[in-house]
């Protein structure tokens, strides 16, 4: 660090920490319609993007503004990702009440492509968040790149996902919305060296 630039201190990390919740509650906000959860997402995104690539965090009319450009691609998007997570819990909990063959190796199998299709759903919306919340297809195809080519990456962004589902059974739920802000900065935190940035 160059005698320049400022030290950060407890201050700092309390601002941040602050900030992060503040934008888990308004993720949670405008991800309570559930088909809305998608825009959301890649709102919020991007404006942990900018606080990790230029030091500071978007005003509030540039991210409304993000949110509704999202809206008519993240609406599909928000469809198909509840109804793959709607299908794969109930195969979830089948497997676990053995209603469905399969037993204990079934169960594991199912889980662990569950955890790996969160983490990829991770990495997708933090792509979406580098080009501004837009651009879903190739943010999903860069993410399927930085999967294939690093997949530390992307097991640890699935182990941030499963770790957050599992806090946020544990937690009260008025501090779920505080987890989905400080989940998803771990996320591009995970994936900020490797995850390739698209152009929308």
């Amino acid at each position: 660090m160059s005698d320049t630039e400022p030290r950060r201190d407890w201050r700092d990390t309390l601002r941040d920490a602050t900030d992060l919740a503040l934008l888990g509650f308004l993720l949670a906000l405008a991800a309570l319609p559930l088909l809305t959860a998608a825009p959301a997402a890649a709102a919020a995104s991007a404006a942990v993007h900018d606080r990790v690539a230029n030091g500071g965090w978007p005003d509030l009319r540039t991210t409304a503004a993000r949110f509704a450009r999202a809206l008519p691609a993240g609406l599909a998007v928000s469809a198909v990702a509840l109804a793959v997570a709607i299908a794969l819990g109930a195969d979830l909990l089948a497997l676990a009440a053995g209603r469905v063959p399969g037993g204990p190796p079934a169960l594991a199998v199912t889980a662990l492509v569950t955890a790996a299709l969160t983490g990829y759903a991770g990495l997708v919306v933090v792509a979406v968040g580098r080009t501004g919340g837009r651009g879903w297809r190739d943010a999903a195809r860069a993410a399927a790149r930085t999967g294939l080519d690093h997949p530390g990456t992307w097991a640890a962004a699935s182990a941030v996902c499963v770790l957050a589902g599992l806090l946020a059974t544990l937690v009260t739920p008025v501090a779920v919305p505080i987890l989905a802000g400080y989940a998803l900065a771990a996320l591009h935190a995970v994936a900020r060296p490797l995850t390739r940035v698209v152009t929308p």
